[in-house]
C-alpha cells in the first residue's frame, strides 16, 4: 500500500527548497517583467535616449534588454529553459549595474545588482521540481539519472 502522506522520505513530493525556488522564480520573474513591459510599451519614446552598448544602436540595445527583461522573465516565471533564460538577464543587469550606472550612487545601482545576484542564484540552482523544465525532463528523459 502506498503512503499518501508527504514526508521527507517520499521522493515524489516536492521539497521545501522546490517551493522556495518556485516563489523566487515567480516573484523575481514577474518583477523584472514589469520593467520589460514598461520599456516595450514605450519603446519609441525610450529608444532615442537609450545607452548604445558595444557599438549597437540604441534601438537594438533597447530591443535586447526588452527581450531579456520581458521574455526571459516570462521563461523564468514558467520555469521553461530557466538556466538559459538567466544568461541575457545576467548580462543585462551587469551592464546596468557596472556600465550604465557606474557613476551613480549605490542606491541607484542597488536594484540591478540585487536582480543580478538573484539571477546568478537561479542559474546555479536551476528551477526546482515545480517547473516546466522538470516536467519536460521527466517526459523526454525518463531513464536519465538526475541530481536531487
Amino acid at each position: 500500500m502506498k503512503d499518501s502522506n508527504c514526508n521527507t522520505g517520499n521522493s515524489c513530493c516536492p521539497k521545501l527548497k522546490d517551493w522556495g525556488l518556485l516563489l523566487l522564480r515567480v516573484g523575481v520573474g514577474a518583477f523584472i517583467m514589469t520593467h520589460g513591459w514598461a520599456k516595450l510599451s514605450n519603446f519609441s519614446e525610450i529608444a532615442p535616449n537609450f545607452m548604445p552598448f558595444m557599438g549597437l544602436s540604441p534601438q537594438i540595445s533597447l530591443g535586447l534588454i526588452v527581450f531579456a527583461e520581458f521574455f526571459c522573465g516570462l521563461a523564468i516565471v514558467l520555469g521553461l529553459l530557466t538556466r538559459l533564460a538567466t544568461i541575457p538577464l545576467i548580462i543585462g543587469m551587469s551592464v546596468a549595474s557596472f556600465l550604465v550606472h557606474h557613476a551613480d550612487p549605490f542606491q541607484v545601482k542597488e536594484l540591478p545588482m540585487l536582480y543580478l545576484i538573484v539571477f546568478v542564484v537561479i542559474l546555479l540552482t536551476g528551477p526546482g521540481k515545480l517547473s516546466f523544465d522538470n516536467f519536460l525532463y521527466k517526459r523526454f528523459c525518463p531513464r536519465a539519472k538526475r541530481d536531487q
